[in-house]
């Protein structure tokens, strides 16, 4: 199996459930170039950074909050750059005071967020899966140059998640991903986040200039009282 968006996702994100129900999440980085690929992920209490290696100096558009998770409610948000921390502080919000969590604050808070000021215009996407409310609630978005953003509510199947990637997946010419495109989806058949992370690392091996461009996968299943998060960095 190779990876639904291509030889080149960029960025790409996944939420949905495992074969026995359990709320889970997967957030994959690729890059083409050296810079991009100087990157690794960490976790620190309840985040997963993705930040440079060694000497490499801080860049907001490559190092950022990937994941932020509570396990008390459950909720986690996950992105591609500086949206997540928003994303995460207004749902845990509506959560708390009981109010709908609807896709519209996800719409409004890409919407703000812009697509990212790069050559490429590499869109936004995020995603956030609300685990302790009656059924766990999961919605995906995207904000792309100069189109309004686009957020769904998704209801995965048991061993299924749904996802999306910034890129349409050519490694030679990488264009922006639509948000009219249909929503790309993954089988899963493990039980643990590591099982997870690998899935989705393991299908996406691919090689640019004779480098392999994958910089790390992050994954994530709510037991009920926790997220468990697994790791897996190329460095």
């Amino acid at each position: 199996m190779s990876n639904p968006n291509g030889p080149y996702p960029g960025r790409q994100l996944f939420l949905g459930l495992t074969v026995d129900r359990k709320p889970c999440l997967i957030y994959l980085v690729t890059g083409r170039s050296p810079e991009s690929r100087q990157r690794k992920a960490v976790e620190f209490e309840n985040t997963v950074r993705i930040g440079p290696v060694e000497s490499v100096a801080y860049d907001p558009l490559r190092h950022y909050t990937a994941i932020k998770f509570d396990n008390d409610t459950g909720i986690a948000a996950v992105s591609n750059g500086i949206q997540t921390e928003a994303i995460y502080e207004t749902y845990r919000l509506m959560f708390n005071v009981g109010s709908p969590a609807g896709k519209e604050y996800m719409d409004k808070l890409l919407e703000g967020a812009h697509a990212e000021p790069d050559s490429l215009h590499t869109p936004r996407i995020a995603g956030v899966v609300i685990a302790n409310r009656g059924n766990p609630l999961f919605i995906i978005g995207i904000k792309t140059l100069n189109t309004p953003a686009a957020a769904y509510p998704v209801a995965p199947d048991a061993g299924h998640l749904t996802g999306m990637s910034v890129y349409k997946g050519s490694l030679d010419n990488p264009e922006p991903a639509s948000p009219t495109a249909r929503l790309s989806w993954l089988e899963f058949i493990g039980s643990t986040s590591r099982d997870l992370a690998k899935s989705l690392y393991d299908i996406s091996a691919a090689d640019y200039k004779g480098d392999d461009i994958r910089v790390c996968a992050v994954a994530g299943i709510y037991s009920g009282s926790k997220w468990e998060i697994a790791i897996i960095n190329k460095i």
